[in-house]
């Protein structure tokens, strides 16, 4: 059973997502919030699998609520799906760069939305195919002053591990990336649980994060270069 939280100042989305989470066998509502300062709390207490976490809220938003709840050892294996109805790239930026594991937007089908949360329970990155679109825009507009930096990260991985990052960042699963570099799906979940470790990540959404801001994929290119 995928233990969720909700978190949305809006009671009426709150219920929404409440109802729709509890209708699939697999998913159990822990409990829900209004604010971010109301969500660190919950987690602490319930330790959810997944947190739904709404970015614009009172008292404090998304972003500061899911920076605090991943950096608190009482709430270690949560994972935050963030949901809002504002795509601006600060906020998908800001919603990684916090640690989050996945970011949809909320007019997100409903068995798309439940899928995401299997996904994001899994240790999967989520991304929809517009957010991906304008991170990459994104990360192509920052600074490159810290790519150096970012950079020399890799020289730890080797080269295979480099065209799995590589792929990754691209959103592609396992057995897709195994497909490509012709290996077995196992093989590849190896590689990545290694270059988690090398790159003392927490997850594929972290992974993704730093393939763009060390510059290893650009947009334009084929998703089997790096």
């Amino acid at each position: 059973m995928i233990r969720v939280a909700v978190v949305d100042d809006q009671a009426l989305v709150r219920a929404g997502f409440e109802l729709l989470l509890s209708s699939a066998p697999d998913l159990e509502v822990v409990g829900s919030a209004a604010d971010g300062a109301q969500a660190v709390d919950l987690v602490v207490r319930t330790r959810p699998d997944v947190v739904l976490m709404d970015i614009r809220m009172p008292v404090m938003d998304g972003l500061e609520a899911t920076r605090r709840i991943l950096a608190d050892e009482r709430a270690a294996g949560v994972r935050v799906l963030v949901l809002t109805t504002f795509d601006l790239d600060e906020y998908v930026y800001g919603a990684l760069r916090a640690g989050a594991s996945g970011f949809l937007l909320k007019d997100t089908p409903p068995a798309d939305l439940l899928a995401g949360v299997r996904l994001v329970a899994a240790g999967e990155a989520l991304l929809s195919p517009s957010i991906t679109r304008q991170l990459i825009e994104s990360f192509l507009r920052r600074p490159a002053e810290t790519e150096q930096s970012v950079a020399a990260r890799l020289d730890v991985l080797t080269d295979r591990e480099r065209d799995v990052l590589a792929l990754v960042a691209r959103g592609l699963s396992n057995a897709e990336i195994g497909a490509r570099l012709y290996i077995s799906p196992a093989t590849v979940k190896t590689h990545v649980a290694r270059i988690l470790t090398k790159l003392d990540a927490r997850d594929r959404a972290q992974l993704i994060v730093i393939a763009y801001e060390s510059r290893l994929i650009r947009p334009g290119e084929d998703a089997g270069s790096s």
